[in-house]
This record gives structure tokens, sequence and C-alpha cells, in this order.
């Protein structure tokens, strides 16, 4: 018994058949497609098939009749030989090339130039708080205890429906008691951590100080031997004339200006007579 050729998967597309059937539905009209849904280019003629949704080649463009290629619904050779209702269906091709890219133009550049006409504003942030009204957070517990007493006092006075009375605390009340209560709790550990800061900024400022006594030290030592070196070792270019000269002191001659190279300059006119 010989083997069966039924083809399980999809067969692949070709841009143009020799059939001769047609299918009986009625004739798909392009003008009623949008731009972008079909293609009229000589070379690639195709369009969105209504049923499958899939691009399907349109045979005889260039002829007076022209039809959508037999197609399955699916990719060739990966999903099931679906035929699709929508082959061999009759087009109508009532749009002209030159109009349909002229169309599928403009719809890109406006498409491109177009953006969202709605603003989106960002919040305001809340006003900040006069820096007169403002008051410092405690930074210990006697000073949060200090604070809610207070506070305690001018909210009992006041004639607000949320003001503090018996058991009960308003919002700014109940801040501060839990700010004393966290204040308490963790007194101890604050006052073993500054205890510990105090130890290791003593021990750095110790070490600094020694180690600038060491450098001052260091510097003066450097220093006296650069004055005790000799005379020579003075000059920026040992062996020169000029340079031996102006590191060497000598003693001026009475009656005479000595200037810094040595040389005695007499302090009387002279006369020179041929």
């Amino acid at each position: 018994m010989p083997a069966s050729t039924l083809e399980r998967t999809a067969r692949p597309r070709r841009s143009r058949t020799r059939s001769r059937n047609s299918n009986p539905r009625p004739a798909l009209v392009i003008s009623t497609l949008k731009p972008h849904q079909y293609d009229l280019r000589p070379a690639c003629a195709s369009l969105i098939c209504p049923d499958c949704k899939t691009w399907v080649p349109i045979t005889g463009i260039q002829a007076k009749k022209h039809k959508l290629v037999p197609h399955d619904t699916g990719r060739a050779g990966k999903d099931a030989a679906v035929r699709c209702q929508g082959s061999n269906r009759l087009v109508n091709v009532d749009v002209a090339f030159e109009v349909w890219q002229k169309r599928l133009e403009e719809g890109g550049a406006e498409t491109d130039g177009r953006r969202s006409a709605r603003q989106r504003y960002k919040p305001l942030p809340a006003q900040a708080k006069p820096v007169t009204k403002m008051t410092p957070a405690p930074m210990n517990a006697d000073d949060a205890l200090t604070a809610y007493r207070e506070h305690l006092k001018k909210c009992r006075t006041s004639r607000v429906a949320s003001r503090c009375g018996g058991t009960h605390r308003c919002a700014d009340g109940a801040r501060l008691a839990a700010l004393y209560e966290q204040l308490m709790r963790t007194q101890k550990y604050r006052d073993r951590e500054r205890r510990k800061d105090s130890r290791v900024d003593a021990l750095l400022t110790r070490h600094r100080s020694a180690k600038g006594k060491k450098n001052a030290a260091a510097t003066w030592a450097e220093q006296h031997q650069t004055t005790d070196a000799p005379k020579k070792a003075l000059a920026k270019r040992s062996g020169t004339e000029v340079e031996e000269a102006n590191n060497t002191c000598r003693i001026r001659r009475a009656g005479t200006v000595s200037d810094y190279r040595g040389r005695h300059v007499p302090t009387e006119p002279l006369h020179i007579t041929a």
C-alpha cells in the first residue's frame, strides 16, 4: 500500500499561481483597507488577509484579474496545514500606486510628529515652615521631657477640638511622648558611643601632636645642617667666579664702596690726565 502523501504542515505561499479557481465570496476592495494594510509595489504586491490576519501575495497585480493566492492560516513548515477561507478570493484594486504611496508617506510623517496633548504637571512641593516657627528636636531625654510638659500646658489651655486631655494626646503630644520613651531607652547606648568617640578623638589628637613635634624637630635639624655647610655648598652653581664672589664676605677698604661682587669703588672723584 503506497505511503500517504498528505501534508501535515502549512505549505509556503507562492507569489503567483496558475489556478483558475476563484472564491465565491465577494471581491475584496482595496480602498476599504488602510494604507498600511496592503502593498501595491509590483515586486511584492500583497495585503493582510481579513480572515487569517497574515500577509498574502496578490497574483496578477499587473493584469485585469487580481486574487489572493491559496494559503494556509499558519506559518509554512511549522503550523498545521489548515486552508484559509480567503484563498483565491478576488481583489478589486481601485487605488493607484502613486495615491497609495502618498497616503503612506503622509501618514508616517503625521505619526512621527504626533505627541500626546495631555499635560502632566509635577506635584508642587509643600511650603516649608518659617524659621521662626521651627523648633529643634530634643537631643536627650531631659530636653524631650521638658518639651512634652510645655506642650501639655499649652495644648490643654487651647480650644482645639483634638487637644490633649486626660489620657488622650494629640498628634504632637503623642510624637513627643514617643520621642521621650525612645531617648530614655537608648540613652545608655548613646552614652557608651559618646565615651568611645571621645576616647578615639583623644588618641588621634595625641598621635597628631606627637607626629607634628617629630616633623618639626626633623625640619629644624635639617635647617641646622644646611646652615653649618661650607659656603661653596650654598652656591647654586659652585665653581664659578661670580658665585664664589657672591658667597664671600670681604672687608671693605677705607675710602671705598664695595658692590655685591667685591669690587672696590672709590668714594672721591678721580681726575685722569692724559
